[in-house]
């Protein structure tokens, strides 16, 4: 099975029981965490998941609401005598912060923590049934987005095979067309969404993108679907980006919390 649970969903701060930016990919029994938000812990045990089975977890960038779960996972994989090793990916300052805290702590991992520092894009994880790639997105510090391509399987004399299918993790960034070859083409993609369109000189400003922008990138990276998220505090309900995405690109919906999306 190849797909993606919500974790967190909300930008900045956790509100109206919105979470800050976590999901989880399930690829034929692996398991990858993009981004690790506040409240990451509390979610993924909330909805039952294994989480002891998480092998790579991918940091887009270093504001808080991306990343301030991390340590706290870290040190609960240590607690629960985890053995396998864990490989975490993100921005170079990642590895310092990261170390930082151990060592303050005196912590001693029973398990190797392997940290790969992401600066340029390109492929993070290749074996036989997946890749994983990062790409550089418009955010107003280094950000940079994921995507997940399933290998195709060889083709059988008396099977046709399904074409691979892809997941693309759009993170926080600006509307910008430079980024849709990066995508294109992906079964699901995930783009931010902070705002509705009738703030997209904040978005702007705030290098963040609107529902509207969003679907609109949707459809010109011709993608099969797409989820919302990254939704401001402002808005207690996020009715408005599902419906707002749809008038542009119809196969949009928001991403909610504790739902799994096949891929």
């Amino acid at each position: 099975m190849f797909s993606v649970t919500i974790l967190g969903n909300n930008s900045a701060v956790p509100a109206y029981e919105r979470f800050p930016t976590s999901q989880l990919v399930s690829f034929n029994g692996d398991k990858f965490l993009i981004d690790c938000g506040e409240g990451t812990q509390m979610q993924l045990m909330k909805y039952k998941i294994r989480y002891s089975r998480i092998s790579h977890i991918f940091i887009s960038h270093l504001h808080g609401d991306h990343y301030f779960g991390l340590i706290g996972l870290i040190n609960s994989f240590g607690l629960l005598n985890r053995q396998q090793d864990l490989h975490v990916y993100g921005p170079s300052p990642l590895k310092k912060i990261i170390e930082l805290q151990l060592n303050v702590a005196s912590t001693r991992l029973p398990f190797e923590l392997q940290i790969h520092t992401i600066d340029t894009p390109g492929l993070l994880v290749d074996n036989e049934e997946i890749k994983i790639s990062c790409f550089p997105t418009d955010h107003r510090i280094e950000c940079f987005g994921f995507l997940f391509q399933e290998k195709a399987l060889p083709r059988k004399l008396t099977t046709q095979h399904s074409a691979p299918r892809s997941y693309a993790y759009c993170a926080d960034t600006r509307y910008n067309e430079q980024l849709l070859p990066y995508v294109a083409e992906a079964n699901l993609l995930y783009h931010e969404s902070t705002y509705l369109d009738d703030q997209h000189e904040k978005a702007a400003l705030r290098f963040h993108a609107t529902a509207k922008q969003a679907a609109n990138f949707a459809k010109k990276a011709s993608v099969k679907r797409l989820l919302l998220g990254h939704f401001s505090s402002q808005y207690e309900s996020i009715h408005e980006f599902e419906e707002e995405a749809r008038t542009i690109f119809p196969a949009s919906e928001n991403a909610l919390q504790g739902v799994t999306y096949l891929v």
